[in-house]
């Protein structure tokens, strides 16, 4: 098995002009493409990063990271994409754990990283340009023409040996499918995230399932809408369509009249959006006035869709099936889709296995359940991660044998489908985000004068749920909840600072001393905001 770029590759030789990213004004053939990612690894490669090294990057989307991903995959060095609206202690601990050994990182967030060395910033001009932050200033005129490079430029006879002063990348022996790919760190039930480590097989078996279940061509192209460090965007299917010669529009940030622009201007086939993203789109004023025809399909993911929203989908988008789907960050997201021509027959289901998933439904001690019955949903194939990185014990933990652990329960129907009805661990997920309640709670036990505090989801019309909090005073003290939301936000990300803080009397809690959180919901819900 070789890089990801080998099917960049390919294209190159055999439909060179293709288009392969657009960027803004920027649209890069393949051909253009695999002639900049050559250039890029060989000037990684003069930062001083040799293969199994961690490359991370703090960045929103550009060009840049499609480029420096691929460039990564080159040499063989390990991908480390970081959400961006972490706080600057949450992107610390992550390069600590993760072992990182450079940063790249756009200006305006260098803040979240300050302090951690070595460091590449990239500034707004260069977003469409990864080159410019590696090229040596003194490499003279061939970094210029290679870092200004993009389609419509003339284009080079094969790959080049990359511009003066630099070394050219040397051949490298063919990455293993149990090599390195990449580390992405989720949110864990515990105080602090897990980062989940994907290897080539569970990479390039994760594409070919979504080039089968969506049936992904040459003809595809892909609006990527969400953040690029995220599953969603990057794997779902994001990268696949490269490999089958089509077409990646990316966009910077999220903005509804500009998603339908692009769906009309680029002829969008197809899209993945959080939840949120899809509600602002069927909110905004005039949506009507784009032809919105291209759209083929829209796949949707981080909750149940109500069938209102199915059918409110249908009619902004007549020619386009929304797939409800199924899938986690350890196993490359995607591992059920929505059968075509089921959407309202089985409302409430995630759909059907993809290809190479194998879906079991156990119980506490892991025996298979049968058909109806809920237990935790349990996921066994080739595009499963092996686990955590540096955490044996979380590794051992999350499987039964070979099928791994969601933490989610649901059932399959008689058909296959599943279905979820409710999640084994403490996980919340607002605007398409995974945040861990005990994240949340750790920092709120911080704050003097608590003395209980529970963290949970409710349902919310924008976000998909929201994050509530539910504290108790110490004896004698008193809370103020405007406060304790001060306190979190100079302490989480945004996305993570509670938006109802309720103070009460005492936490619901079972024998054993476990919170009781589906009471707690049921106590706060007539309240909820």
């Amino acid at each position: 098995m070789i890089d990801l770029g080998a099917a960049i590759a390919w294209h190159a030789l055999n439909a060179p002009q293709q288009i392969a990213v657009v960027y803004g004004p920027h649209a890069i053939s393949y051909q253009t493409l695999d002639a900049r990612v050559t250039t890029l690894a060989a000037a990684l490669q003069n930062q001083g990063l040799a293969r199994g090294q961690v490359l991370a990057l703090l960045m929103r989307n550009s060009l840049a990271f499609i480029e420096l991903s691929l460039a990564a995959s080159r040499i063989g060095v390990v991908l480390l994409p970081i959400n961006f609206r972490l706080a600057h202690d949450e992107v610390r601990w992550i390069l600590a754990h993760a072992g990182a050994s450079l940063l790249v990182v756009d200006d305006d967030l260098a803040a979240g990283a300050e302090g951690f060395s070595p460091m590449h910033l990239v500034d707004e001009a260069a977003q469409c340009d990864a080159l410019r932050a590696f090229v040596p200033p003194d490499a003279g005129a061939g970094a210029e023409a290679g870092a200004g490079a993009q389609a419509g430029a003339a284009p080079g006879a094969g790959r080049p040996a990359g511009p003066a002063g630099m070394v050219p990348s040397p051949p490298q022996p063919p990455l293993h499918p149990d090599e390195l790919f990449r580390l992405m760190y989720t949110s864990g039930t515990t105080d602090r995230p897990k980062g989940v480590m994907h290897s080539y097989g569970n990479f390039y078996w994760k594409c070919l399932d979504h080039i089968l279940a969506l049936g992904l061509s040459a003809h595809d192209r892909l609006l990527v809408v969400g953040p690029l460090y995220h599953v969603g965007a990057f794997d779902l299917p994001g990268v696949a369509v490269l490999l089958a010669g089509g077409r990646l529009v990316v966009h910077r940030d999220f903005d509804p009249e500009s998603v339908l622009a692009a769906i009309d201007q680029q002829g969008i086939t197809g899209a993945w959006m959080a939840p949120v993203m899809l509600n602002r789109l069927l909110e905004l004023p005039g949506r009507e006035r784009f032809a919105r025809t291209s759209l083929r399909w829209l796949v949707g993911g981080g909750e149940r869709t109500p069938r209102e929203r199915i059918l409110a989908f249908s009619g902004l988008f007549p020619a386009a099936r929304y797939i409800d789907a199924y899938g986690l960050t350890e196993s490359c997201s995607g591992d059920t889709l929505m059968r075509a021509g089921c959407e309202i027959d089985k409302i409430g289901s995630t759909g059907v296995a993809t290809p190479h998933v194998e879906i079991s439904i156990r119980d506490e001690t892991g025996a298979a359940l049968p058909a109806g019955r809920d237990g935790e949903i349990c996921l066994r194939g080739p595009k499963v991660t092996r686990g955590y990185w540096r955490d044996p014990e979380r590794t051992a933990a999350c499987f039964h044998g070979d099928w791994f652990r969601t933490g989610d329960i649901g059932h399959l129907d008689a058909d296959g489908f599943l279905f979820l009805t409710d999640r084994l661990k403490d996980m919340i997920i607002s605007g398409g985000e995974n945040i861990a309640s005990s994240e949340v709670e750790r920092v709120l036990y911080a704050f003097d004068g608590v003395s209980e505090a529970a963290v949970i989801g409710l349902p919310d019309t924008r976000w998909g749920e929201r994050v509530v909090a539910v504290v108790v005073p110490a004896p004698g003290r008193t809370l103020d909840a405007d406060e304790l939301v001060r306190f979190c936000r100079a302490r989480l990300a945004g996305f993570k600072v509670p938006r109802q803080v309720v103070i009460g009397d005492a936490l619901p809690r079972n024998p054993s001393g476990k919170v009781l959180k589906r009471v707690l919901r049921d106590q706060v819900m007539p309240d909820a905001e």
